[in-house]
């Protein structure tokens, strides 16, 4: 526990003081947001590797669907098809999930940061450069108190959670009256759950906790839509002008 204190919580916490004592009219809401700005400013290029691979197999997943129903009956060569296909096109299945993966433990941490940041005592924490305010505003922009749950804020929180969702969902190619398969019946279904299940879980639980958590959540899932848009927008692009030169 000490490890994750004065590795991740610790230096997360001076930051969020540190801006607070910086920004003209000490907001901790300004504060929360530029924490969220600078964590996912650091974090862009693993995230936009998740997201660019996250891609690459939505692309591939005809394929991919083609290869498990030939070899339906053997999944060991099925397995090994499919291996042979990722290597093909240098694809790894898990590279989406490892950079998210990693960035757990800062969540956590950030987590900690903004539900325990508004507790004067917290402050014993800052390193010697680091400036003790005595006491925390806990008010953003004037009205909102961060540190008691906000409704509000709860439900942008879970809204920004569905674009996203909404986003990075699988678009599907087939025909209306196409038959599906099993599996396709089950992605539907996880894809559908992740879609409403995650916002209104996200809602429930941001009801009762400060509203300085939902503030970040909320910026952090903006943050991420605008760097999915912007992998996607380029993504596409790239595949215009690529087909535009074949056909020259």
């Amino acid at each position: 526990m000490s490890i994750f204190n004065e590795f991740l919580y610790r230096p997360l916490f001076n930051l969020l003081v540190f801006l607070y004592n910086t920004i003209p009219g000490s907001d901790i809401g300004i504060a929360i947001i530029g924490v969220t700005a600078i964590v996912k400013l650091v974090f862009w290029p693993m995230t936009g590797k998740a997201v660019k691979a996250q891609k690459a197999l939505q692309e591939i997943q005809p394929k991919i669907k083609e290869i498990q129903e030939k070899y339906k009956d053997n999944k060991e060569e099925q397995s090994k098809k499919l291996m042979e296909f990722y290597k093909e096109n240098k694809i790894n299945p898990m590279s989406g999930c490892l950079p998210l993966l990693l960035q757990i433990p800062i969540l956590i941490a950030l987590y900690q940061v903004f539900l325990k940041g508004f507790d004067p005592k917290s402050l014993s924490g800052l390193y010697s450069f680091v400036s003790n305010p005595g006491v925390i505003d806990p008010m953003f922009l004037g009205f909102v108190n961060l540190a008691l749950p906000n409704s509000i804020f709860a439900i942008l929180a879970g809204v920004s959670q569905f674009f996203q969702a909404k986003m990075t969902m699988p678009k599907n190619n087939k025909l209306p009256n196409a038959p599906k398969s099993s599996d396709e019946y089950i992605t539907q279904a996880i894809s559908k759950q992740t879609l409403y299940f995650l916002p209104v879980f996200t809602i429930l639980i941001s009801w009762k906790l400060p509203s300085g958590l939902a503030l970040y959540w909320v910026v952090t899932t903006l943050f991420t839509l605008i760097q999915q848009y912007v992998i996607m927008r380029s993504s596409r692009d790239t595949n215009i002008r690529m087909h535009s030169n074949d056909t020259n």
